[in-house]
This record gives C-alpha cells, structure tokens and sequence, in this order.
C-alpha cells in the first residue's frame, strides 16, 4: 500500500466501548414501559422513533433520549408521569458521564502507526459528547485530524478526503460498522477494514456479503499492521 497517507478511525466501538451502554439504558425503559407493552414491542418502536429522528436530532446521546421521551409518550398514550420523564433524562446523562473504555490493543495500534501515517478520527455523533470522549480517552494526542460527521455517506466522506488534499486511494478508512465505515468508502475507491464489534446497532447492521479487492476485515484493530 505504498500510496495510503492517511488512515481514519471511527471512535464509538472502533476505540472504544459505546453501543453496550446504549443497549443497557434500552434495556431500563423497555421495563419502566412493560406495563404498556411487552419488551421487544417497546424496543422495536423505540428503534422507529430513534430512526425517523436522525434527520432531526443526528446521532448521539442526546438524540436519543429526546427520542425515548417520544417513544413513552406515544406508547403511554401520553400518560406517562413527570417522574418517568426524569427517570429518562437520568440515564442519559448517566450515558453522558460514563468512563471511556478504550478496546483491547487500540492504543498500542495508534502507537506504531503515529509517525508513519497521518491518524484521523472520523465518527458520527454529538459533536460536545465526541470532543469529551476522545478527551478523556487519552488518545487525542496520535490525532491530526478530528472530524465529527453528521452522516457518513459518500460525500461526507468525499469531503472530508477533499479537506485532507488526498486521493481516494490514498486514504484507509477502519470502523466496526460495514454500512457506515466501509461501504461509502469503498464506493469512492478507499480502502475499507472493518474490525466488527460484539453488539451492532441495527440500523448499522448490512446482510450481504461484502467483496471488493480494497476490503478487509480483521477480528482485531492489531491484525491491520500485517496489511501496512
């Protein structure tokens, strides 16, 4: 890969842990509504709430827990108490306060590639949150570049590519998520490794089998530097 300059990390579950604790605040309303509802008909709204609001609210915490207030709303029939409500801005903020995890043997990866590429992040989310976290990860330091996205589509990452003054071959982008890490990438002639988490978002989640002579996919971040 003599061409590749820059290589881009997402951050949520790529560096660290993330989508666990959402499932875990999930798994907390889906019992404040089980009076409504059963469990697995509360998520599944809470899902279609979260997904219609992206447009709106972007991704992160804070969409979605102005997205749990809408789904016990219309799931209560708008009967929903004062103190259910505060029960649910308590566990986002919770999420907001949580310790950041790094995963297994990403610093050591960052360590060696500092120097020989140009390290970007490049995730989705609320930008304050994101800047908070990669702060408190300690890994801010083997960055030169910090790009908080509202989407990761094909321009998005065009841009960011434009931004960087590089060629699409000249850029590597690593993430847990196929659809929004590799596949956009891809697409524009990047390379894309997927590194897959244990637990994915559903709306994440992609079921056909990916093929393409810049993909690769590793069960560890370490497993890059044999490629490199």
């Amino acid at each position: 890969m003599n061409k590749l300059k820059v290589i881009a990390f997402d951050a949520d579950d790529t560096l660290w842990v993330n989508e666990p604790y959402f499932q875990e605040v999930e798994n907390k309303f889906c019992e404040m509504m089980e009076d409504y509802h059963p469990q697995h008909t509360i998520s599944r709204e809470l899902l279609k709430i979260e997904i219609a609001n992206l447009s709106l609210y972007g991704y992160g915490v804070k969409g979605y827990i102005l997205s749990m207030i809408e789904a016990a709303l219309h799931i209560s029939g708008k009967t929903i108490s004062i103190e259910a409500i505060e029960k649910i801005l308590d566990l986002g903020k919770e999420m907001l306060e949580k310790p950041i995890e790094l995963l297994d043997g990403v610093e050591e990866v960052l360590q060696q590639l500092q120097g020989e590429y140009r390290l970007v992040v490049a995730t989705k989310g609320d930008l304050l949150d994101q800047e908070r976290k990669l702060k408190k990860s300690g890994l801010e330091k083997y960055f030169h570049h910090i790009e908080i996205m509202s989407d990761k589509q094909e321009a998005d990452y065009q841009k960011l590519i434009s931004h960087l003054d590089i060629a699409p071959e000249e850029f590597m982008m690593i993430g847990n998520s196929l659809k929004s890490d590799v596949l956009p990438v891809l697409k524009l002639g990047g390379i894309g490794v997927h590194v897959p988490y244990h637990t994915t978002w559903a709306h994440e989640t992609v079921e056909h089998k990916v093929e393409h002579e810049n993909f690769y996919q590793f069960a560890h971040a370490n497993e890059v530097l044999a490629i490199l």
